[in-house]
């Protein structure tokens, strides 16, 4: 009999390609996990042992995504990929019956490891602290000089989210969030929101204009 463990196959979706080419690029050459489709927006069209949900900036329908995911056939197990990692975040996402909560500041090798575990059956929630030595998945705007949160915040923006709706969706003060955007409008060299829009839809952070889904060969 062979002692091979069998592969587990994956399905990522996330509202932007960029990202989704960045977290497969962590997983690539793994011994156990393959890779089956990338989706941007969309429920996965390919069986899939476990999906990695990611919804960056996505504009009030988390939890319906998920919902729809754990309903649907071709999903076999549903992991959430975030940076919110507060203990209200989890508990809501385990409530709904989420098989696992990862945070984005894992490595490629906890990753892996946590989508095994999971595949596995355990029930896997990772909020790992932020290590200077860690190498994130990319995001819009991040070539550009934007942390992850200012490219989140101004994705939102992009989006049409006013300065309090920022603040509610991502669980930041409005003094935060008007930091975050004064940081980020200096590395993106705008004054105005207007500007800032522009600047967004040029960079990839408006999803409804790159729905698309590739399925990996």
């Amino acid at each position: 009999m062979s002692s091979e463990r069998p592969v587990i196959t994956l399905a990522l979706i996330n509202d932007y390609p960029v990202v989704l080419q960045g977290v497969a690029s962590m997983l690539q050459g793994h011994p156990r996990l393959r890779v089956v489709e990338l989706d941007s927006g969309c429920l996965p069209h390919t069986d899939a042992d476990v999906v990695l949900y990611d919804a960056f900036a996505a504009k009030d329908r988390g939890t319906h995504d998920v919902m729809r995911l754990l309903d649907d056939p071709h999903c076999l197990k549903v992991v959430m990929y975030t940076w919110h990692v507060r203990a209200e975040h989890v508990d809501e996402a385990l409530d709904l019956g989420i098989h696992g909560y990862l945070s984005k500041e894992l490595t490629a090798d906890e990753l892996a490891d946590a989508l095994v575990r999971v595949h596995e059956g355990e029930r896997v929630v990772a909020p790992e602290p932020v290590r200077e030595d860690i190498t994130l998945p990319d995001w819009p705007g991040r070539p550009e000089g934007l942390s992850a949160r200012e490219a989140e915040v101004i994705a939102l923006i992009t989006q049409g989210f006013t300065n309090d709706e920022i603040a509610r969706h991502c669980y930041l003060s409005i003094n935060s969030v008007k930091s975050y955007i004064r940081s980020a409008y200096r590395k993106m060299g705008v004054e105005r929101r207007s500007q800032a829009v522009l600047w967004g839809v040029q960079h990839g952070m408006d999803p409804t204009g790159q729905q698309q889904r590739t399925t990996a060969v």
